[in-house]
């Protein structure tokens, strides 16, 4: 068994999810590589932060902190970094669970000192029992999940998915945090790309990084049942090509949508065909699934188009926040 210490963190905002949180965690202290700390990082939510330090007071793995930083994800996610102890930085969604061996197979690559970041799977737990008929598995990202068209296996990819991350712990000492101005920032509109940003500097500053996706870490997120919706997947489209024009304002076009060519260019045209040879063969939803995937195609380009003209417009810029592994001020 690998002896990489792991710290896990768990960005929470919402009382609504109380229940998944405490799923979450539990997932994590039931891990076989046991995690050194769990570290829950609360979003500017004094009520849900007394809360849970109520409920873990006597739990010495599990720590409490308010987010250090603006309102949002990656500010979450940069305390997080900032307090932990574990060479290894493992991210959890805090509506998702993770199976046993989650964080042995984070760990087991991190032998090779070049492994900066091992992402997973993430696999889609639908409220209503199963997955709606008209959507389809290539777009499961908008439910923050895997999608159709990752590689199988352990592989080296451009980058990991941030639900189910993990980061070498010096890897921030190189490119600094998750950059704020990217991703979701405690506004309606479900934006992303945060990852996706930092494992393109990431790759910049360290050329001789490897970022791999290992389809054996496997978490179980839930979906809800607002998400199952069109009107859902429609806005979520559209906020993904939003948040692309930023990460393409932040890295270039070039790096910024290397892997959403070959996606939009092979994966989503074989799900058009899939969903079409099933309505041939009177199979449940093959229609809708094939008018889904180019639906979500046409919200994502206008998103895109529309978030490239507001950055130019506005001289978009994004804060990183470096973080010191040597001498930090740990989040009280």
């Amino acid at each position: 068994m690998s002896t990489i210490d792991v710290s896990v963190v768990v960005c929470v905002y919402t009382e609504d999810r109380w229940e998944d949180i405490l799923a979450a965690v539990a997932s994590v202290r039931a891990q076989t590589h046991p995690a050194l700390e769990t570290l829950l990082v609360v979003d500017h939510n004094p009520t849900l932060l007394d809360r849970l330090r109520s409920e873990y007071k006597e739990t010495d793995e599990v720590q409490v902190l308010p987010n250090a930083g603006p309102r949002g994800l990656s500010a979450g996610r940069n305390t997080g970094i900032a307090a932990s102890h574990g060479e290894v930085v493992a991210f959890l969604d805090d509506d998702a669970v993770a199976e046993r061996d989650w964080l042995r197979r984070f760990a087991d690559p991190y032998s090779d000192p070049r492994v900066l970041a091992v992402g997973g799977r993430a696999v889609p737990v639908w409220s209503s029992g199963r997955r709606p008929d008209w959507f389809p598995e290539e777009f499961d990202w908008v439910v923050g999940c895997s999608y159709r068209g990752l590689p199988p296996g352990r592989v080296r990819v451009r980058n990991i998915l941030g639900g189910n991350a993990s980061f070498r712990r010096s890897a921030f000492q190189f490119v600094g945090g998750f950059a704020t101005g990217i991703g979701r920032d405690g506004s309606k509109r479900p934006m992303g790309g945060e990852e996706t940003d930092l494992c393109i500097r990431l790759s910049r500053a360290r050329p001789d990084a490897i970022l791999l996706m290992d389809d054996r870490a496997v978490i179980h997120h839930k979906v809800p049942e607002g998400r199952e919706r069109f009107g859902y997947f429609r806005t979520r489209t559209y906020a993904e090509g939003l948040s692309k024009a930023l990460v393409a304002r932040s890295v270039g076009v070039d790096k910024g949508l290397e892997t959403e060519r070959r996606y939009t260019t092979r994966v989503l045209p074989a799900g058009v065909v899939r969903g079409l040879r099933d309505l041939l063969l009177a199979r449940p939803g093959g229609a809708r699934r094939a008018g889904a995937i180019v639906a979500g195609v046409l919200h994502a380009a206008g998103g895109y188009v529309v978030g490239s003209m507001r950055a130019r417009r506005a001289g978009t810029t994004f804060a990183v926040v470096p973080i010191s592994l040597d001498d930090v001020e740990r989040a009280a």
